[in-house]
């Protein structure tokens, strides 16, 4: 190199580089769903809403739309519960981590704000949902490890 050839981006600059423009694939995902959702809940703003304030066809519109959302939640949790395991395992330095996790847990924040609405945007009498149930849990687990890993240990001895 002459000093005046850029230098190449490192492993870890690739890395945070795919994971800024893949969160922002996902995140126009989200939007697009939620998007979606709020259209077919537009019949109502008061929640849990009783099945007589809408049609059998809005009442059908909203199943579907809560299933998209529904399945979207699985999906990206799955996707979420692979990528921090994929930067726990990664050689990068524990600030490389650190920023890796970071981006995750923006996604996360604005992601939890949507997939939110399957819990509070419901019929007065919502069925039971398991598969629901334990994937909030599981996005909570790895939102938490995310934390966890951005503060280190380090930041959890610091309040003893």
């Amino acid at each position: 190199m002459n000093g005046t050839e850029p230098a190449s981006p490192s492993a870890f600059d690739k890395a945070r580089t795919g994971l800024w423009t893949s969160l922002q694939k996902h995140l126009a995902t989200v939007y697009a769903a939620e998007t979606a959702f709020a259209r077919a809940v537009a019949f109502t703003d008061t929640f849990p809403f009783a099945t007589s304030a809408a049609s059998e066809e809005q009442l059908q519109e909203y199943e579907q739309q809560r299933r998209a959302l529904r399945d979207l939640f699985t999906d990206e949790t799955t996707q979420l519960d692979t990528l921090v395991k994929a930067i726990r395992l990664k050689g990068y330095a524990e600030d490389e981590k650190k920023q890796l996790y970071l981006l995750l847990l923006g996604y996360m924040d604005i992601a939890t704000s949507i997939f939110e609405r399957l819990h509070t945007q419901v019929l007065t009498r919502q069925p039971a949902d398991e598969d629901l149930a334990q994937t909030t849990d599981r996005f909570g687990r790895v939102q938490k490890f995310a934390r966890l890993n951005i503060k280190g240990i380090a930041g959890l001895l610091g309040g003893f």
